[in-house]
């Protein structure tokens, strides 16, 4: 039986229990806080939204399954179709997308119905770009042309796409593929003249945005920056209804299904739901063992890093892990109060649909990258044996 398993579910184990765990978080913490959503919308059958999370947690984890059995140097060929896919796309949605809070974020496919993030699907093309062209540009890594300049357009059309509608997705992407560039040995120099430019033209457009329209998404960043900074600024509804259930969760929660705030906090179950987490499980059984958990998955990226003997796959490995390890962080300081709200779910937690499916992508490449070095490792084993 142990034998049949190890066959069917390869690479590092340690990430297996991850994934695991944050399912078992997903599942309990958003059967608690669909409460509202569904009197609102089912007459308070949540057995519908929660049967709905755990089919798409169960497509979820089919597609890792199927993603870490591909050897992971077909992801390398796929970058550059999914890169010059996403492009498109993207600026489909800036045109048509279906706008919700002054955000154009998502496409709604015909005939079906289903709406869809792009910008999910461009950030996780974007990071398998950037490792291509890194492993293939390593003995000229130093070169502006031929190495920084096919890298950092990529990143410049995305981040840009991206940043009309959703200001942290582009940050959180943008601050990801500095990392692994730097990762990868593109010259300090390069990462700082680059990022100092964009540091100022993101400050040009934002200042001419305010000044030039006030009112729609501009107004929307603005509003939460200054309830975020001025200490005397009347927080907003969200943040204030989020620090409830953050303080009154303590060390030990008041014990699932107990919340009080999932009645009176938007999105409890999405963009809020680590506030909800710590109001049930606490301190200790909730934060905390969160907070480690995608901690240990940047560890265990981080060895393949060290264990691997091809570029590839060391670049998606950490980079996959780092976009996911930021959005999370993103998500909980946000509901701690320590960034300004941004609208970023919790990683394969929060219910949602495209966000869960491609961080299920995201997981299955770095466990095919795990089970890639593995066999790279057993195969060296056996040839000077």
């Amino acid at each position: 039986m142990e034998d049949k398993i190890n066959k069917l579910f390869k690479g590092d184990r340690i990430i297996w229990g991850i994934i695991l765990a944050l399912t078992i978080y997903s599942l309990l913490a958003v059967y608690s806080s669909i409460s509202s959503l569904a009197y609102k919308n089912m007459g308070g059958n949540t057995g519908y939204y929660i049967i709905r999370h755990a089919v798409i947690l169960g497509i979820g984890f089919f597609i890792i399954f199927i993603t870490h059995h591909v050897p992971y140097r077909f992801f390398s060929r796929l970058s550059q179709l999914f890169l010059y896919l996403s492009i498109p796309l993207l600026l489909l949605t800036l045109i048509i997308g279906t706008n919700l809070n002054h955000a154009a974020r998502w496409l709604t496919l015909p005939v079906i119905g289903l709406t869809i993030q792009p910008s999910d699907f461009a950030k996780l093309a974007l990071i398998m770009y950037l490792a291509r062209i890194l492993s293939l540009k390593q003995t000229e890594i130093s070169n502006f042309k031929e190495t920084f300049l096919p890298l950092i357009i990529p990143v410049i059309l995305v981040c840009i796409l991206i940043l009309p509608a959703n200001l942290s997705t582009s940050l959180i992407v943008f601050a990801t593929a500095m990392i692994l560039l730097f990762i990868g040995r593109i010259p300090m120099k390069f990462l700082l003249a680059f990022s100092g430019a964009g540091i100022i033209v993101l400050s040009i457009f934002i200042g001419g945005a305010l000044l030039l329209n006030k009112e729609g998404r501009i107004g929307t960043w603005k509003n939460r920056i200054e309830n975020f900074v001025q200490e005397d600024a009347k927080e907003s509804y969200q943040v204030e209804q989020a620090k409830i259930a953050v303080s009154t969760g303590k060390f030990l929660g008041k014990k699932p299904g107990k919340s009080t705030q999932r009645n009176f906090l938007p999105h409890p179950y999405s963009d809020f739901i680590f506030a909800i987490i710590i109001e049930e499980y606490g301190f200790i059984l909730g934060a905390l063992p969160l907070v480690l958990i995608y901690l240990i998955l940047l560890y265990r990226a981080g060895l393949m890093v060290k264990r691997a003997n091809r570029t590839f796959p060391a670049f998606l490995a950490i980079g996959l892990a780092l976009l996911i390890v930021f959005q999370a962080f993103v998500n909980m300081a946000v509901a701690v109060s320590l960034l300004p709200v941004t609208g970023q779910t919790l990683p394969f937690v929060s219910m949602g649909g495209s966000s869960m499916l491609f961080t299920s992508v995201a997981f299955g490449m770095i466990l095919s990258v795990s089970r890639g070095i593995h066999k790279d490792i057993e195969n060296e084993q056996k040839e000077t044996t």
